[in-house]
């Protein structure tokens, strides 16, 4: 795909006018999936897809168009050269954009992450394997992905990865399930029994009374995929310049009042460690890291080439919406044997969901647990709980109530799949967190 990319990119290249200049982005997947249900095959199929999405640039005034490749290559060739017509008569209309701001300066690259995944059919069916005798649900997603980049400058850019990604449930009855997942880019065997073995263990303390507590401040244990669904609400406008600028980041309070994190807390953008790309689509590469909290202290924002235009700085090649694609949080101490005498008496958490701010400008965030969410008494999960409302301060999640980060993280790359399968993924410990608030 890459060769055919640059050739198309050569026959725009061709066919600009004096002044013009092209960019060009593309995206694509080579995909199976299988959805289970009753630990059966229920659903199985492949996509195979690729989007192209084209800028004209003329002077400060760019227009922007999409298209879908079907890979013969004399048509696709045609629908971009009308693309490329289509634009070209939108940008007589289109007033000069003030913050216009593209890569002129040209640095390609190549990419290929290194991965190993068994045939899907074959991983298919050791699923089914490991799952009888347990009601389980959920999604198995594999296959390879692919972004691109070129401008009429001479700028090639490639990325390509492959991985899979299982999002699965164990479900007992009613609203009870044990809802967990497994990715990655090389499938162990080990791993996923494992992984399919605490699931089992948790599904048996769910088939015991329900236990309802009083709302109140309760010492809590966030697994990582429940750490995960909070670093999603920081991630949204978080480390963003612009949000900064117009004072909407739900981290205000670090940026202009100097209130810190844990000293514990350190979170990186780490596009070298990650699965999505390390350019954007302005032709704009990405460090290999972007240190955003240190120790605690607010460091960098993320910087998209709008924003630097804006506001007078240098981008740091982040998308426009300017949000972590691969954000990381460094290990802590807490070995998986201490999770639970630690906790002591308090609650272990698997899941957060439906989560959104309540305070944005003082980083609040309210939300409900679900799925498999246990009491611990003297550091034993004794039962199941019903679910709650909690509303709690990231700054103080991350701040004077942590307790301790897991010194054993976990990749949970994106499981969405609306449009395509996502690149972005997180690499997070869970945490054990004191007084959390849940508040019905």
């Amino acid at each position: 795909m890459q060769q055919y990319f640059n050739q198309l990119a050569a026959t725009a290249t061709a066919a600009l006018r004096p002044r013009e200049v092209f960019t060009a982005f593309v995206s694509g997947e080579d995909s199976d999936f299988c959805r289970f249900n009753g630990a059966k095959v229920r659903q199985a199929g492949s996509v195979k897809q690729c989007k192209l999405e084209l800028r004209l640039i003329d002077g400060r005034r760019n227009a922007q168009g999409e298209l879908s490749l079907s890979g013969v290559r004399g048509e696709d060739e045609q629908r971009v050269l009308h693309m490329l017509g289509l634009l070209r008569e939108q940008l007589k209309q289109l007033p000069e954009d003030p913050y216009l701001l593209y890569a002129t300066e040209v640095h390609s690259s190549e990419r290929r992450q290194i991965s190993d995944i068994p045939d899907s059919a074959e991983v298919v069916s050791r699923i089914v394997d490991q799952a009888k005798g347990v009601d389980l649900v959920g999604i198995y997603a594999s296959g390879s992905l692919y972004r691109g980049f070129a401008n009429s400058l001479g700028q090639r850019n490639w990325f390509e990865t492959a991985n899979f990604n299982f999002d699965f449930s164990l479900y007992l009855r009613a609203d009870k399930a044990v809802k967990t997942g497994y990715a990655g880019f090389a499938w162990d065997e080990s791993a996923f029994a494992a992984k399919l073995a605490t699931a089992k263990a948790q599904l048996a303390v769910l088939d015991q009374p329900v236990r309802s507590i009083t709302p109140g401040q309760y010492r809590v244990y966030l697994a990582p995929q429940a750490l995960a669904e909070v670093a999603e609400m920081l991630s949204w406008g978080g480390f963003s310049l612009k949000a900064q600028k117009t004072k909407q980041t739900p981290l205000l309070k670090m940026i202009e009042a100097g209130v810190r994190m844990a000293p514990s807390v350190t979170m990186i953008e780490d596009t070298a460690g990650g699965s999505a790309a390390d350019f954007n689509d302005l032709g704009y590469t990405k460090p290999a890291q972007v240190k955003l909290i240190d120790a605690g202290v607010y460091r960098d924002a993320l910087i998209s080439p709008r924003s630097a235009q804006e506001y007078g700085v240098a981008t740091n090649g982040a998308g426009s919406d300017e949000s972590p694609q691969s954000l990381s949080l460094a290990a802590g101490s807490l070995s998986d044997e201490q999770i639970l005498p630690t906790l002591g008496d308090g609650i272990y958490l698997n899941n957060l969901w439906y989560l959104n701010f309540s305070d944005r400008p003082a980083g609040r965030v309210t939300g409900m647990t679900r799925f498999a969410s246990f009491w611990v008494d003297h550091g034993e999960i004794k039962q199941p709980l019903n679910v709650m409302r909690f509303d709690e301060s990231i700054l103080r999640l991350f701040g004077d109530k942590l307790v301790g980060l897991t010194a054993k993280r976990e990749l949970l790359p994106s499981s969405r799949t609306y449009g395509q399968r996502s690149l972005e993924g997180v690499h997070l410990p869970g945490a054990v967190i004191d007084d959390f608030s849940l508040t019905l």
